[in-house]
């Protein structure tokens, strides 16, 4: 009986560990994505499907608990979009994981050794079930920031690309190539608009797509902007322009503010850390010969 809970336990570790490795490396990419990946590259598209099937079919069990879990959470497929994880797999893979990773918590707890082995696993398994949503939470804002950081560099290289003579269009999609290695997140955005835009979609629609996308405030009041330059007839060039200039005063006044901020955060670790190590330093001799002293007179 000993024997058959390790199996089953380790099955369900092993079981987490690939809904692990499949939420972090499943599909970042639109459905447009997809069928370019398709055509590109059929060999490598089939083996990952025969991959995904593979993984749906050993956690076809866990498919009540995880349309439980998805009803209760109904924005669960949102936040996965804006931590980059945009196939409709992402979002099995997550509960599946929300499931599996808190066994491997409890089966973790029974190699601690300790004495109340039933609040450890308890405790484990609190974490587990909570860590897939610590991991979401910390995708979602390493996104947003990476994208903040990128958009002003973008307004710079499309305003060289709209002074040399390409439209707005083919100046967003000649950045995003430029942009695939240095910053693929905001890369595999302007692709995006683009390849939405040669679907049918209206220039303004594809750009409010990519700030819901984004859901960042400065895509935001990019695509404010835009909206407003394409109404008012004014030059786009002009407008990016000054929008960036916008965009690099305001991250150097946010910087500057970080750094005015440093020396109040400095006063903690002080006071906690370095004063009393400093007070032993220099009072601890002190205090060792007076109590000497003390101690000798009679």
């Amino acid at each position: 009986m000993t024997s058959l809970l390790a199996a089953v336990f380790a099955a369900a570790a092993l079981f987490s560990a690939i809904a692990l490795v499949m939420l972090v490396v499943s599909g970042r990419a639109t459905a447009a994505d997809t069928r370019l990946a398709e055509m590109a590259q059929a060999g490598d598209e089939r083996a990952g499907q025969g991959l995904g099937d593979m993984f749906s079919l050993l956690t076809r069990p866990l498919r009540p608990f995880r349309d439980w879990l998805r009803a209760n959470d109904k924005q669960l497929a949102g936040r996965l979009a804006l931590a980059g994880y945009r196939r409709p797999a992402a979002v099995d893979t997550f509960l599946t994981a929300k499931l599996l990773v808190p066994i491997a918590g409890v089966v973790a707890a029974t190699f601690t050794g300790h004495d109340n082995i039933i609040l450890c696993a308890i405790l484990f398994g609190a974490a587990g079930f909570f860590a897939p949503d610590l991991f979401l939470i910390w995708a979602v804002n390493r996104r947003k920031t990476k994208l903040s950081l990128a958009l002003p560099d973008a307004m710079d290289l499309l305003v060289i690309c709209m002074e040399a003579g390409l439209g707005i269009d083919q100046a967003v999609l000649r950045v995003g190539k430029e942009m695939e290695i240095v910053e693929p997140e905001l890369s595999d955005e302007l692709l995006t608009i683009g390849r939405e835009q040669r679907a049918g979609m209206p220039r303004t629609e594809a750009w409010r797509s990519m700030a819901d996308r984004v859901d960042v405030d400065v895509a935001r009041q990019f695509v404010a902007m835009l909206v407003q330059t394409e109404k008012l007839g004014t030059p786009i060039a002009r407008a990016l322009g000054l929008f960036a200039d916008n965009l690099r005063t305001k991250r150097l006044l946010e910087a500057e503010e970080q750094a005015a901020k440093t020396t109040v955060k400095l006063v903690f670790p002080l006071v906690l850390f370095i004063f009393p190590a400093l007070f032993v330093v220099l009072l601890g001799p002190a205090a060792i010969t007076l109590m000497q002293g003390l101690a000798s007179t009679p």
